[in-house]
């Protein structure tokens, strides 16, 4: 389901939303869904950046314990 922008959520806030959510794979289908939802991709770069964003979809999808 495509979502539609929140004005009051930054490209930022929500790459982090969307990486936390376990619905993405990668830092490429991140951007594709901030597109698919209206959000500007520019800001989502860097090293830093993207080793953030994958340590939590790396957390997201590792099943969790009992």
């Amino acid at each position: 389901m495509l979502g539609v922008m929140d004005h009051h959520t930054t490209e930022l806030e929500r790459a982090f939303q969307i990486a936390k959510s376990g619905r993405c794979g990668s830092l490429k289908d991140i951007r594709s869904q901030l597109r698919s939802e209206g959000y500007s991709t520019t800001r989502i770069t860097g090293g830093t950046l993207a080793k953030q964003l994958q340590a939590l979809i790396q957390a997201a999808q590792t099943p969790k314990g009992p």
